[in-house]
């Protein structure tokens, strides 16, 4: 058997249409999976807590960066029982590149052990799903306590949906609010 990678084959997701890669390492012959694509992402804040009506089961997401630039950021993050290894690039509007390639947990809690800044960005993230959209309120724990955010992924910057009652004001292009930067400047410091 070849060693090194092979593409395998690939499909059209509904949501976002991003292209998702299914590559299998010959020589391990394990799977890894990667999502490409332009990242269009607006983020809000919450005026109320009527978004727990929703009954929603969080998944709990830690993550930390290696590298955190004007050119972009490199994160780590686990979901769940899920590792994950992203690259994005500089943001520009709401729009960015975004690599994103599943890796094993173990190798994830390493690296978010040994090689990402401190303190990690912990949060529990609720999909919820509101006017044939899916948002995700992220409730932030540890260092960044008391920050709740709405985000919501479009096909385009310009695209209009239905603003769910608990939606407030949008901070999509306010850095402090960019997981990245709650690192060096955490929601308890404001």
């Amino acid at each position: 058997m070849e060693k090194g990678l092979q593409l395998q084959g690939c499909g059209v997701t509904q949501k976002t249409e991003r292209r998702y890669y299914k590559y299998v390492r010959m020589d391990f012959e394990e799977e890894i999976k990667t999502s490409m694509g332009m990242e269009i992402e607006r983020k809000f804040l919450l005026k109320d807590d009527s978004w727990k009506n929703s009954g929603v089961k969080p998944l709990v997401l830690k993550q930390g960066y290696i590298k955190n630039s004007e050119t972009g950021v490199v994160r780590i993050r686990i979901s769940d029982s899920t590792g994950f290894i992203t690259v994005k690039g500089k943001t520009r509007n709401a729009s960015r590149l975004e690599y994103e390639y599943e890796i094993p947990v173990k190798d994830a809690e390493e690296m978010l052990h040994t090689l990402c800044d401190k303190p990690l960005v912990e949060k529990k993230r609720y999909n919820i799903t509101h006017g044939g959209f899916q948002w995700s309120v992220d409730q932030f724990t540890g260092a960044n306590l008391g920050l709740v955010v709405a985000e919501i992924e479009l096909e385009t910057e310009e695209q209009a949906f239905d603003r769910p009652p608990w939606l407030g004001k949008e901070v999509t292009n306010d850095p402090r609010y960019f997981n990245s930067n709650l690192i060096a400047t955490p929601y308890s410091d404001w």
